[in-house]
């Protein structure tokens, strides 16, 4: 139900910015085979300018190698290894939605980040890890912390920045 929530706003977006979008709903025992060349088909069509695979896929498909078939110019997400190394070096070429939201957040809030400390409690690939180099592009000092990293509380208390991004209710509180 989250991801339906979660597609049905991204369709909202994608058409109030008069774009177009194709839904390419696959059935839950869609072969790893079928998935792959249904990415290679749209990674070579020109009229697709950017391809995003919803997860949490099914179980039997391998997630990574299914993300890393995007091509890295199509790669809407900015999951795709290119992507995320560009991040590494400090040169976002397309960034994960939610970490980019969460920074998006913080200059709306003119929140400064230059010479702050920043705490993100979460290590996706997803979220945690491109969130955690957004804020070293803009000049914080992070720490990436998660629900099992000892003394939490401390860390937390320290961060002029505290982003959460774990699927752990109540793991801060006030």
């Amino acid at each position: 139900p989250a991801s339906e929530v979660y597609v049905r706003t991204k369709s909202k977006a994608i058409q109030e910015a008069s774009m177009r979008a194709f839904d390419h709903k696959l059935s839950a025992d869609v072969t790893q085979t079928e998935l792959m060349a249904l990415i290679a088909k749209l990674n070579a069509d020109q009229t697709v300018h950017g391809i995003l695979v919803q997860l949490p896929l099914p179980s039997h498909l391998n997630s990574e190698r299914v993300l890393q078939a995007i091509a890295p110019a199509k790669d809407v997400d900015g999951f795709n290894w290119v992507n995320l190394g560009a991040m590494v070096a400090g040169h976002t070429l397309l960034a994960p939605c939610t970490p980019l939201g969460v920074m998006t957040k913080l200059d709306y809030a003119r929140v400064p980040i230059e010479g702050r400390s920043a705490v993100v409690i979460g290590r996706s690939a997803i979220v945690g890890k491109p969130l955690a180099l957004m804020l070293i592009a803009r000049g914080a000092t992070v720490s990436v912390c998660s629900s099992k990293t000892p003394d939490l509380r401390q860390y937390s208390l320290m961060a002029d920045i505290l982003v959460v991004a774990v699927g752990n209710p109540g793991l801060v509180d006030g």
